[in-house]
């Protein structure tokens, strides 16, 4: 049995995985989250179905990956951390999701193999660049890596915002979930820049401060 999904070749994000992640995003998660959150998308425009480009959310809650290809309306491959490969059923799930194990500390050669080889399909790369969930009012320490693989495989940064999806503000039928689509941030030589651009984003898009690494 495959041990290893560091590394995922074009082939693997074939039909059946486009079709049982969209079963798992929308007709699961997305069809819950309407009906019990209010869940609303906004800022989608029809060109980004035809665009190549890494998409990169903040991270409030478990949620944000099963609701991040609903609203974009494009299957993602997300970066996961190693440890979510280790269990039989949990592998099995992230397989069948096209998820992409990772070392959170590094960034593997296999890792941007693996960027290149998706961006000849239809999918896209996700991630969570701030690394684990923060619910606080400003964030800060963004991961470099997003930005690293933007400029190696030359795609713009697509910023998302997930409101109202954290533990503390979710009571069904009374608090809404919003899922706010910036716009793309063009991949350039400057990684640190790269970064702070997507701080500010999110930052616009949430309301909540962002703190580059050198202040």
């Amino acid at each position: 049995m495959r041990t290893n999904y560091t590394r995922r070749e074009e082939k693997e994000y074939n039909l059946f995985r486009t079709l049982f992640q969209k079963f798992v995003c929308t007709g699961l998660y997305a069809t819950y989250c309407k009906t019990v959150f209010d869940l609303k998308v906004e800022g989608y425009r029809d060109e980004l179905r035809n665009k190549k480009f890494i998409v990169a959310g903040n991270h409030i809650s478990a949620l944000e990956p099963f609701l991040v290809p609903h609203a974009i309306r494009k299957p993602v491959a997300f970066l996961a951390k190693k440890e979510l490969f280790e269990g039989f059923w949990s592998r099995i799930y992230m397989d069948f999701l096209g998820a992409i194990a990772v070392d959170r500390k590094k960034l593997e050669v296999s890792t941007i193999k693996t960027a290149l080889s998706i961006k000849n399909t239809n999918w896209t790369l996700g991630f969570f660049p701030q690394g684990t969930r923060q619910q606080k009012e400003e964030f800060s320490n963004i991961t470099r890596g997003f930005a690293t693989l933007a400029k190696a495989t030359k795609c713009d940064i697509l910023p998302i915002a997930t409101i109202g999806a954290d533990e503390k503000s979710r009571h069904p039928f009374k608090s809404k979930i919003v899922m706010k689509i910036g716009e793309l941030i063009p991949y350039s030589n400057n990684i640190d820049e790269m970064v702070d651009q997507w701080g500010i984003a999110i930052s616009k898009l949430t309301g909540n401060q962002y703190i580059p690494r050198n202040k």
